[in-house]
């Protein structure tokens, strides 16, 4: 039987700037010790996108880069090998320099209704549309993930594996603002019974704690705890509905609360975050010492579109706050 995890006080979403996978993981290592995360750098070009790097890990799916995204195809070509690659350079890269990293240890990947809204089908419109493709990209996708948790353990036999499934599509998803391949109208929303049914499927085929993140607005937190969710991610800024975040709270759900901007801009003193950090547990009418050991606190989205200088003082910033929710 494994461990219990304990959360870290703070983490990263998952995408950083820069080219450097070793060069990544020191930064995040260094400023994420509590919970570090497997860098994603979209600056590597195609393949090393979100959609690209999780199309990667399907299991008996190929995949295809066209003028208009990635689209499932019958047999993988350049584009897939390229994107496969760079996940295998970044598995090196952890190797090399994470071996010896000994607790949670976060990966990411497209949620599967997110990956199922951005990949085509061959003859025509999205995935999502089609309750068998979406069921087969889901299938696929959980046992890809599982295989790339053993990959990763293989290669940091301490870490306690944590995935996290990125869902930025799935409020467009249920509210039907999805755009069709035309770009002219809208796909119809998906019942939210369905994408329940589904989400929690694919959680509840992978080993490990389950992170949901969407940094989107209206974000369906009930449905997303509902799925089998162990920690829900999302930007503080955009999430009003307190009801359902207590409710989470209530039901054993870790909180990771975006607190800071994902692009270059000041930042408040972490003294200030940790404030709102407060005020903020205090409306939802939880004890104050328990306030540190139910959230982990990130940047608000990746921080792919951030200068350097600036991702690490994000990352500097919510391990510091952090330090300030703790019981005096």
């Amino acid at each position: 039987m494994s461990e219990p995890l304990t959360w870290g006080g703070a983490t990263g979403v998952g995408s950083v700037p820069g080219t450097d996978p070793a060069e990544a993981l020191r930064v995040v290592l260094g400023e994420l010790p509590g919970l570090p995360h497997l860098p994603e750098l979209p600056a590597r070009g195609p393949g090393a996108d979100l959609v690209g790097r999780s199309a990667a890990l399907l299991v008996d799916l190929a995949v295809d880069l066209t003028p208009a995204g990635w689209r499932l195809v019958p047999r993988g070509g350049v584009d897939l090998r390229r994107a496969q690659e760079l996940l295998a350079r970044d598995l090196d890269a952890l190797h090399d320099v994470a071996e010896g990293h000994s607790g949670p240890f976060k990966v990411q990947a497209a949620g599967p209704w997110t990956l199922a809204a951005s990949l085509e089908r061959e003859r025509g419109e999205r995935a999502v549309v089609d309750p068998g493709a979406r069921r087969d990209l889901g299938q696929s996708l959980a046992e890809g993930i599982a295989a790339h948790v053993a990959a990763v353990r293989a290669r940091v036999p301490g870490a306690q594996v944590v995935v996290q499934l990125d869902e930025p599509s799935l409020p467009a998803v249920l509210q039907g603002a999805l755009p069709t391949a035309s770009g002219f109208g809208r796909l119809p929303a998906v019942a939210a019974p369905d994408v329940e049914a589904e989400l929690g499927a694919v959680v509840g085929a992978l080993p490990g704690p389950v992170v949901v993140h969407c940094c989107a607005p209206r974000v369906p937190l009930d449905l997303l705890r509902a799925a089998g969710a162990a920690a829900l991610s999302f930007d503080l800024g955009l999430v009003q509905d307190l009801d359902a975040l207590g409710t989470a709270v209530d039901a054993g759900v870790h909180l990771l609360p975006g607190v800071v901007p994902g692009t270059d801009s000041a930042l408040p003193q972490a003294k200030a975050t940790a404030s709102r950090l407060r005020a903020w547990w205090s409306e939802l009418g939880f004890p104050a010492d328990d306030l540190h050991a139910a959230v982990t606190l990130t940047p608000s989205c990746g921080l792919a579109g951030a200068s350097p200088a600036y991702a690490r003082a994000a990352m500097t910033h919510v391990r510091q706050a952090a330090r300030y929710l703790l019981p005096e």
